[in-house]
């Protein structure tokens, strides 16, 4: 019994195989851009570029700088085939790694930002809040509101430098909450439960409560990473 799961990227691999190149298009036409693969598949764009670089190496494809990917050939067959031995984590590895980053400097900005906020900071946390709220049918705009909220958290520190450094973090934290929300919301009450998380956390941060928003954050990444542990563990069928 094999239940060993194939990695994102192999999968995107044979879905670009699959609608492209084996598809409508031929030897020198573009394939669509990062983000349009990205959300046709459900996938974060950091696993489309592992795809499109390992589509590259094999020869099936050219990506040249700023202008796109252009197919070279549609002889990839076994170019899936080989992959499906390669790197079996590569983006949960990343997501996982992201996670933690994320809760070094999340449950110490959460606490700041409950000590600093000014009413200006207060009410684009709460603005981001209302968007999630609204949101839950749209997957993409749930994904930018639960981005923007940890973001107005960082920037209610008022702290330069963490914010600067978050600033860098941003595309790879927008990917992290795209993949964690997916896998989450699996199970569709878990929609409410995220909502409650993030309300509570808004409440510590409005009342001035650091310790208590302090461990809301903790809890709240902890919580998304047993999910997600959990989603990726193999059933028997």
């Amino acid at each position: 019994m094999n239940l060993q799961k194939k990695k994102t990227y192999e999968v995107i691999v044979e879905k670009i195989e699959k609608f492209f190149l084996n598809g409508d298009l031929k030897s020198g036409d573009k394939l669509p851009p990062e983000r349009e693969l990205a959300s046709r598949f459900g996938v974060s764009r950091t696993s489309v570029r592992e795809a499109l670089q390992a589509l590259e190496i094999s020869g099936a494809i050219e990506i040249r700088q700023g202008g796109g990917s252009f197919i070279k050939t549609s002889e990839v067959q076994l170019v899936s085939d080989a992959l499906s031995t390669t790197i079996i984590q590569a983006e949960n590895n990343l997501v996982y790694e992201m996670l933690e980053l994320r809760r070094a400097l999340e449950v110490e900005s959460v606490s700041l930002a409950a000590q600093r906020a000014t009413s200006a900071d207060l009410e684009k946390i709460r603005q981001s809040l209302e968007q999630m709220a609204v949101s839950w049918q749209d997957a993409e705009a749930g994904v930018q509101a639960d981005l923007h909220f940890h973001l107005q958290i960082v920037y209610a520190t008022h702290n330069k430098l963490l914010i600067n450094l978050v600033q860098t973090l941003t595309e790879r934290m927008e990917d992290t909450i795209r993949a964690t929300r997916k896998h989450r919301f699996l199970d569709e009450d878990r929609y409410e439960d995220t909502f409650e998380e993030h309300k509570e956390i808004y409440i510590a941060i409005a009342s001035g409560n650091a310790q208590e928003a302090k461990k809301l954050m903790e809890e709240h990444i902890t919580r998304v990473r047993r999910e997600l542990s959990e989603t990726f563990l193999p059933t028997l069928e």
